[in-house]
Order: C-alpha cells, then sequence, then structure tokens
C-alpha cells in the first residue's frame, strides 16, 4: 500500500472538490494502491471559538460582495464538474475547525476516517450545518459508526486539541500553505484540486513500479 495524506479543512470547498475528483478516480480503479489518511490544516486558526456570521467573514476576507462572490465564481464551477451540490445560500456561520479536526483525529483511531470527513463536508456545504457545534459534531459521528456520547464527553475536554494545533503548525512548517494538498507516499506533494485524469496516471505509475515524482 501507498500512504495517501491529505491536508484538508472541512470548510474548504476546494478540498470538498479535491476529494470528488479523487473519489472518482479511486472508483474508477477499485485496486488502488492508496491508504488514506486526513491531517488537519486550519484556513483558519484565529478564528472565534464561536465562529463568525459567514457573509461578514467573506466579505472582509474579499473585499465586499463583490470580491466574494468573484472568489467563489470557480468554486461553483469546479463543484458542478465535479457533480457536487453546494448550498452555500444555507451557511450561515464560518465556524472554527479544531473540533472538527479533533473529531476526524478520533475517527482515524476508529477506522472510519474517511466516512467522517465525507460527512463532515455534506453538513456543512448541502446542509448548511454548524460543524463548529459540538451537538452537530456527535451527531455526524453517531451516523458515521462512532459512540455520540463519548464524543460529546471529549468535546467537553481538552483532549487532543493541543495535537490538532501541532500537527497544524507542522504542516506549515513543512511548506503547507493551501489545502487540499496531497503527499504521495511520504515525498511528492499535490497541491490543489486535482482532476481525476491526474490520478488515474499517479495510480498506473504506483502499479508499474514508477515513482510519480519522476513521471512528465
Amino acid at each position: 500500500m501507498t500512504r495517501l495524506d491529505i491536508f484538508s479543512d472541512p470548510i474548504c470547498p476546494w478540498c470538498y472538490i479535491g476529494k470528488a475528483y479523487l473519489d472518482r478516480a479511486l472508483q474508477a480503479n477499485p485496486d488502488h494502491p492508496f491508504q488514506i489518511r486526513w491531517l488537519p490544516f486550519m484556513l483558519n486558526p484565529a478564528m472565534p471559538a464561536g465562529g463568525m456570521d459567514r457573509r461578514a467573514y467573506l466579505e472582509d476576507k474579499f473585499g465586499g460582495k463583490a470580491g466574494a462572490v468573484e472568489a467563489y465564481a470557480p468554486v461553483v464551477e469546479h463543484a458542478e464538474k465535479a457533480g457536487l451540490t453546494l448550498n452555500l445560500d444555507q451557511i450561515a456561520r464560518t465556524p472554527n475547525t479544531i473540533d472538527a479536526h479533533r473529531l476526524i483525529h478520533w475517527a482515524e483511531l476508529e477506522g472510519c476516517q474517511t466516512p467522517i470527513v465525507s460527512a463532515l463536508f455534506r453538513a456543512y456545504f448541502i446542509e448548511g450545518r454548524d460543524i463548529g457545534q459540538a451537538e452537530v459534531l456527535a451527531d455526524v459521528a453517531d451516523s458515521n459508526g462512532m459512540d455520540a456520547s463519548v464524543v460529546l464527553r471529549l468535546l467537553e475536554s481538552d483532549s487532543d486539541r493541543r495535537e490538532i494545533v501541532e500537527r497544524d503548525a507542522a504542516a506549515r512548517g513543512m511548506g503547507v500553505t493551501s489545502v487540499p494538498t496531497f503527499i504521495v507516499a511520504g515525498q511528492h506533494a499535490v497541491p490543489g484540486a486535482q482532476p481525476p485524469e491526474l490520478w488515474a496516471r499517479v495510480i498506473a505509475e504506483l502499479r508499474s513500479g514508477v515513482d510519480p515524482g519522476r513521471s512528465g
């Protein structure tokens, strides 16, 4: 097996799109060699614990309503290509995602990390739920084979909070500046939401023993 580490944030639309493209390639190649692990990268590490009004956040980030609309135009276009529905108008708040990353970390320990990541994307981008809320995270956990009561107790504590912060800092220290960023076999960085065709080539190269970092 080949480790595929994915630095991601569950409120990042490009991460959602990148996952959809990767999923399409994996479905077309069910014998793919990847062992996938999701790693934390917080888009907004200084976000207040309760999050922010999404409209205010986007307009501040992109210099007004027009800037926000312009920034999201390619997101909508690529989401459609990836076969995704984005109900952006349903999202009221941009959350702090440290607790969502804690849940993703615990899901890895229980062997259900990718289903939890998928459910978080769905909860945020399709259902418009606030994935910074403990009750929402517990519901996502419960729907994907985890014990909601245990998750709630962990979220009420500081369990693994420091580890998420340290992993986020380590990602930045190794040069990750945006997400998604995919690391193939611990060596080759593939930044951005890459199309299924690229992943099909990488899978073919790995099957044939070619180092994907040396291909043209």
